[in-house]
């Protein structure tokens, strides 16, 4: 028989373990039983024997004063290579006494994207003013003289004032609607007037530096363009394939279909090939385009094939009942999904939207292969030099960190972003 306790007791339990605290916590995550010791102390062994041989190689017995690679045989880290090379790796081929240009580029469109990652910069004429003042001051810097011509104000104001009325056609005051009509009159007129030859060719000239070719770019400057902008015309680009796709117009759905299978059926590089080699044997004699705008284009079109699908599958996650609850306020088709359904959606993908945007920002390294010369490939012109011979962990090493410290800042912004427009959904 088992003893039986007296009714009104309680059998006495021992206390409970402190799992508070920083030692706490390492006995209840590393020291939970014997073998998670064992692998813990094993692991941080391990780790803290690389770690002091990392640190002897890279700081302790590193050479950052040396003037030719013979001086750093039997030391640690040839620092002393970025030293020298860290012009040509950030810049490429760009003219020496001109490289504050693209330094004071690649500084203006952090600035530009930092301040559209502000959320209070979230509107449409606040992104407008800050991405074009932005690329402006860029491709101004790069290339030191712009000759904007008048189609490009005619094009500009047709694009806002379509746009404008679609999204706020039943929404907008009176003067608001009547500008953006009155836009719309403008580029119409004026790129009918343009093309049939009734208004002169006339172009904006703004040469306040000397010209630089595209073909003497190289370094950070172009990766952040071919990433920046090919992300920023892909995104719109995929929202509208995305749409399309899953359209109710057989045609319209049948082309975006066999549009993006076309595109994610075949390897980047293939595409940078066609661009750059087959293009030109198509274009009539004498009509050319700039390698580096053939690349560019390249980028966006691969881009938003992809960008399509991730978003194709945000709009199938969300509820009929929304698309319902948008037709029965009486929205068109542009306000519904540009106020109820793509806000849903894009709040949805954005992690894998992330690391498309990571994955396409490393893949601009690609460009090497006809001869546009990125941040990767401005790295590796800097072992071509004999005297410097022989040192590629440096130049490797200094070359991932570069590329770590966007893609993490990248990453950490979406996780934030994610946090914040959850915010309203969470229980």
């Amino acid at each position: 028989m088992t003893d039986a306790m007296p009714v009104g007791e309680r059998k006495q339990l021992a206390p409970p373990r402190d799992d508070s605290g920083a030692f706490g916590w390492m006995r209840k995550h590393l020291f939970s039983s014997w073998a998670n010791g064992i692998t813990t102390i094993v692991l941080v062994a391990a780790i803290g024997w690389i770690l002091a041989w990392f640190l002897d190689w890279a700081v302790f017995t590193a050479n950052i004063t040396a003037q030719t690679g013979s001086e750093c045989r039997g030391q640690g880290a040839c620092w002393a290579l970025i030293r020298e090379k860290l012009r040509l790796i950030f810049f490429g081929t760009f003219p020496y006494d001109e490289q504050w240009r693209p330094l004071l580029a690649v500084a203006t469109m952090l600035a530009m994207l930092v301040t559209t990652a502000d959320r209070r910069m979230w509107r449409p004429w606040r992104l407008f003013v800050i991405w074009g003042i932005g690329s402006f001051v860029t491709f101004l810097l790069m290339f030191g003289q712009l000759h904007i011509p008048l189609s490009l104000f005619f094009a500009v104001a047709l694009a806002v004032g379509a746009v404008g009325l679609s999204a706020r056609k039943t929404l907008g005051s009176p003067a608001e609607i009547n500008a953006y009509r009155a836009l719309v009159a403008i580029g119409v007129v004026g790129l009918v007037l343009r093309m049939t030859g009734l208004l002169p060719g006339w172009k904006l000239p703004i040469a306040p530096f000397s010209y630089v070719e595209t073909g003497l770019w190289g370094g950070l400057p172009v990766t952040m363009i071919l990433a920046t902008y090919g992300l920023a015309f892909a995104f719109p680009y995929g929202v509208l394939l995305a749409l399309g796709r899953r359209s109710n117009l057989p045609l319209i759905k049948g082309l975006c279909v066999g549009f993006i299978e076309l595109i994610r059926g075949v390897p980047l590089i293939s595409l940078l090939i066609m661009a750059s080699v087959m293009l030109p044997l198509f274009l009539p004699t004498g009509v050319t385009f700039d390698k580096f705008l053939r690349a560019q284009v390249a980028v966006i079109l691969f881009a938003g094939a992809y960008i399509a699908e991730i978003i194709r599958g945000g709009l199938q996650s969300l509820p009929k009942g929304q698309f319902e609850a948008a037709d029965a306020m009486g929205l068109n088709y542009v306000q519904k999904t540009t106020l109820i359904i793509l806000p849903q959606a894009l709040r949805v993908v954005i992690p894998p939207l992330i690391n498309t945007f990571i994955g396409f920002f490393k893949d601009t390294s690609l460009v090497l292969i006809i001869g546009i010369f990125d941040f990767l490939g401005t790295a590796n012109q800097a072992l071509v030099d004999p005297s410097w011979a022989g040192y590629p962990g440096e130049v490797y090493l200094f070359a991932a960190f570069i590329y770590f410290c966007f893609c993490y800042s990248m990453s950490r912004y979406a996780k934030y972003l994610e946090i914040e427009l959850n915010k309203g959904t969470r229980r």
